[in-house]
């Protein structure tokens, strides 16, 4: 039987090889291209919606239940979505949580992001997971009107994030001061006031319960532009340096990333990256970096820690990755995705200089790996 999306579609989702998903738009009525890259969270649509690391891309999330709990200020990750658009399977039903203060579609429409449900999202996961992270232009239009070919035109016409800096598009236009700590029953966000570490943050697109699981980890944290000289980040005399993550092609940025970085280095001073900033430092240190087939985008992804052989289960948000084989002499392999044995963590084998490819502060997924923010604060307790 035909569903009203089928009898009259307010959304079309057109990739670049001539393939077309019609379903029910929500959100902002527009158009908008992008890559496009599936996430297999089952919770945090509005953190992953948020997350500056996905500046440039359309996100398929595979868990049905999308928009059952709403949306609320606490839980924005940055002041408002950076990921292109959505696609889902089933249309958002009515809130259903004591935290929701709005409904996903009107959050969505209001922050100008557009939506399509009633996709197929396994037939769509498996072309991605096949193809590669195809190029798409998706388009919502209340009347149902629209131009196909012209679409496929959009989707094919798209850039693409290779070779694309996007952080300078998601950094902080200026440095400011960050104390807000993990939320915790029933405070919520309370105020770190006994800070023992002065760490500068170097945001790349950083999310802020990375922010605040460094406050939570008793670091006194100043956050500096992207755009940062090693000079600015260490006329702040700090007691440890943060590389956080970010979206678009780690060699790009690393243009003006990795002088600061190797700037930072010649002093001995623990340093600390996460995600882009793994890439930035790996990049620093002479390895290179790979764009993937679909890459990693979830928070179920095994990783192995190879000195102790635990397994952690951790959020990851990236579609390049460090090439384990380019590490020099002197940085060692700490981590490992269990998926299909990618890079996801580094260290210098005789300074407190190490980082990794997941996110250890779960927002969301898992906190399995939060004991990295502890590590930083002890090497730089001494």
């Amino acid at each position: 039987m035909a569903s009203a999306a089928d009898a009259h579609p307010t959304a079309c989702l057109a990739l670049a090889d001539g393939s077309l998903f019609y379903g029910k738009g929500f959100g902002a009525a527009k158009e908008v291209s992008a890559e496009l890259c599936f996430n297999t969270a089952m919770t945090g649509y509005q953190e992953i919606m948020t997350d500056p690391s996905y500046a440039g891309q359309i996100v398929t999330f595979t868990f049905p239940h999308i928009g059952n709990v709403g949306v609320n200020p606490d839980d924005d990750e940055t002041a408002d979505p950076v990921a292109a658009g959505m696609v889902v399977k089933w249309d958002p039903t009515e809130p259903s949580n004591w935290r929701a203060t709005e409904r996903l579609g009107d959050w969505l429409a209001r922050r100008g992001r557009v939506a399509i449900g009633g996709v197929d999202t396994r037939r769509l996961t498996r072309a991605i997971r096949q193809q590669g992270a195809p190029h798409v232009a998706l388009a919502h239009d209340p009347a149902g009107k629209f131009d196909a070919e012209a679409l496929v035109a959009e989707a094919r016409a798209f850039a693409g994030l290779e070779g694309m800096d996007l952080a300078k598009t998601v950094t902080c236009a200026q440095s400011y001061r960050w104390d807000e700590m993990r939320w915790a029953w029933p405070e919520g966000y309370t105020r770190q006031t006994n800070a023992k570490h002065k760490v500068v943050a170097v945001d790349y697109g950083a999310k802020r319960n990375i922010l605040r699981c460094l406050a939570s980890a008793g670091c006194e944290v100043t956050v500096l532009p992207a755009t940062a000289t090693a000079e600015e980040v260490l006329a702040h005399e700090p007691d440890g340096v943060f590389l956080s993550n970010g979206p678009g092609d780690p060699a790009a940025t690393g243009e003006y990333a990795v002088p600061m970085i190797q700037g930072v280095l010649e002093k001995d001073i623990p340093v600390f990256g996460i995600c882009l900033g793994h890439q930035m430092l790996a990049l620093a240190l002479g390895a290179k970096t790979i764009k993937m087939n679909h890459g990693h985008h979830g928070a179920n992804h095994p990783v192995k820690e190879i000195e102790t052989g635990k397994v952690e289960i951790t959020s990851m948000n990236h579609g390049f990755a460090v090439d384990g084989q380019t590490l020099p002499s002197g940085v060692e392999e700490t981590h490992v995705s269990l998926f299909d044995g990618s890079n996801c963590g580094i260290r210098m084998k005789d300074r407190p200089v190490f980082s990794v490819q997941h996110h250890p502060e779960a927002s969301p997924g898992p906190q399995d790996s939060f004991y990295l923010f502890e590590r930083f604060a002890a090497s730089m307790a001494g």
